[in-house]
């Protein structure tokens, strides 16, 4: 029995197909663009090539210039697409001088699209400052949206999507990612972060100590063959991950709230000060995350704090 043929092959490759020079469409034969100048924001794929929109596909077409995070990565999707508008690498690490000189481009009338390696700019990718300078010097600037890994992995999750942040990456050493996944822990809202595939264990781990047992998602290479999304607590996935070799591809986290997000700071102290006129700090900071589902660790900090102000009155 022959093989039965996955036809997502030539959707998923991110490899640079053989284009003859008689295959690559001639500009010249292109109607005139309609397309007005300005800066477009312009999303990519982030595995499946069918995932580029048409618009985005016709914008990338007319570009004067199209500013890339890696023109190596770009210069693949364009070959794809036929496309041979001129690139431009621009990144974060690029001098000021190319975004001025981005900005006299577009004050010049030219089109110019913004695209980083694969998904949405700015979205922890570069971009931020020319889309800030081109809306300072008044110059029009619009968005093709398509994939972004957040949202897709979001939506895949399964845990509540009516309020959401995007933290994007967690610091690489643990006491800064400690304290980074501390400003978030109280916040009514799933939490997306992004994260490379050898700390994945290790920042589980953390965001478990830290906010407790949370429902969480870890998605793997989204719209690819391999596509994976793991679903479970915080505690299991850590174990699991720290257990296993690490796994291939680009994260996303996705961790749920808190089992009862209807506490805020005010009625957290307001326990905890009643408690702590009968309890030890231990206690009380063990009775009040019980009793409102905060995690235990946030609860028993903010006691200690509570309790040092306490102390400080009664002298």
């Amino acid at each position: 029995m022959f093989p039965i043929p996955d036809n997502r092959d030539h959707l998923v490759s991110t490899e640079t197909s053989q284009i003859q020079p008689n295959d690559v469409p001639d500009r010249s034969k292109r109607p005139p663009s309609v397309i007005r100048s300005g800066l477009y924001v312009v999303s990519t794929p982030i595995g499946n090539m069918g995932d580029l929109t048409k618009r985005a596909e016709e914008i990338l077409a007319s570009a004067t210039l199209i500013a890339c995070e890696d023109t190596r990565v770009t210069g693949k999707l364009l070959a794809k697409k036929g496309i041979t508008s001129r690139m431009l690498a621009y990144h974060d690490h690029s001098p000021p001088s190319v975004r001025h000189d981005l900005i006299r481009r577009l004050k010049d009338g030219e089109i110019v699209a913004l695209v980083s390696d694969a998904g949405t700019p700015l979205v922890s990718d570069p971009g931020y400052k020319l889309v800030a300078a081109a809306v300072e010097a008044g110059l029009y600037v619009t968005a093709a949206p398509g994939p972004a890994s957040p949202m897709a992995a979001l939506v895949l999750s399964g845990l509540p999507s009516d309020r959401f942040l995007f933290v994007g990456y967690l610091p690489t050493k643990e006491n800064a990612r400690r304290a980074t996944i501390r400003e978030f822990a109280t916040i009514r809202a799933t939490l997306i972060f992004l994260e490379s595939p050898r700390r994945l264990g290790a920042s589980l781990s953390t965001l478990a100590d830290v906010l407790g047992e949370r429902p969480v998602a870890v998605a793997r290479e989204l719209t690819k063959r391999y596509e994976e999304v793991t679903r479970g607590s915080l505690c299991e996935l850590a174990v699991k991950y720290r257990n296993e070799n690490p796994p291939k591809g680009e994260i996303v986290v996705v961790v749920g709230p808190a089992a009862d997000m209807s506490l805020d700071l005010t009625d957290l102290d307001s326990l905890l000060a009643e408690a702590l006129v009968h309890m030890s700090v231990r206690d009380a900071a063990a009775t009040v995350a019980s009793a409102s589902g905060a995690p235990r660790r946030t609860v028993y900090r903010r006691a200690l704090e509570i309790a040092r102000e306490l102390d400080s009155k009664d002298r």
